[in-house]
């Protein structure tokens, strides 16, 4: 993980911060209104943008997501919203994974609120949760680099690995701001 964030998240900063140079209106936003925004973005450094303030996005959400000795499952509105959307945490679990596994390439796996209810969905390479059209709940990252160098091509033991260190303090959070 520390080769993940320092050189992978690491990069998505520095080539964010190159992309938006000379812009200073874009410089002095938060990643989340660019992002939020991107088809505002100029078009000669969308592209720039759109790779690399996704990959900083997502990552960010992606480390407030894992804590250590984190994992078990959702309590109160979360694990009720669960229930309700997949029939039990276990549900749940399953087509996160399938969501995570489908994923031809890299991406990440989400849980969304859309519409005011939960949903799995994938994104493609760094797209954020506002390119699936929802508001993360949770996300696990599907590149490779974030599991080849334990799991090496065994991307579902790494997504079975991931739920011992979600951070559902988080993820509460997130859905409850989600719903408003």
């Amino acid at each position: 993980m520390e080769i993940h964030h320092d050189k992978h998240h690491g990069a998505y900063v520095t080539n964010l911060n190159k992309a938006l140079e000379g812009h200073p209106d874009l410089q002095s936003k938060s990643i989340d209104d660019i992002m939020k925004n991107l088809d505002s973005v100029p078009e000669n450094i969308r592209t720039a943008v759109r790779n690399n303030g996704g990959g900083h996005w997502n990552h960010s959400l992606f480390w407030l997501l894992m804590k250590k000795g984190g994992g078990g499952e959702p309590k109160g509105d979360l694990a009720a919203a669960i229930n309700s959307s997949f029939g039990s945490f276990a549900g749940f679990k399953e087509k996160f994974k399938a969501a995570g596994l489908g994923r031809f390439g890299s991406g990440w796996a989400w849980l969304l609120v859309k519409d005011g209810k939960l949903a799995i969905d994938s994104t493609a390479n760094q797209d954020t949760q506002y390119i699936a059209g929802g508001k993360a709940v949770i996300g696990i990252d599907v590149w490779e680099h974030a599991y080849y160098l334990k799991y090496q091509n065994v991307r579902g033991d790494y997504i079975d690995a991931w739920w011992n260190v979600v951070n559902w303090d988080k993820a509460a959070e997130l859905y409850s701001a989600a719903k408003k």
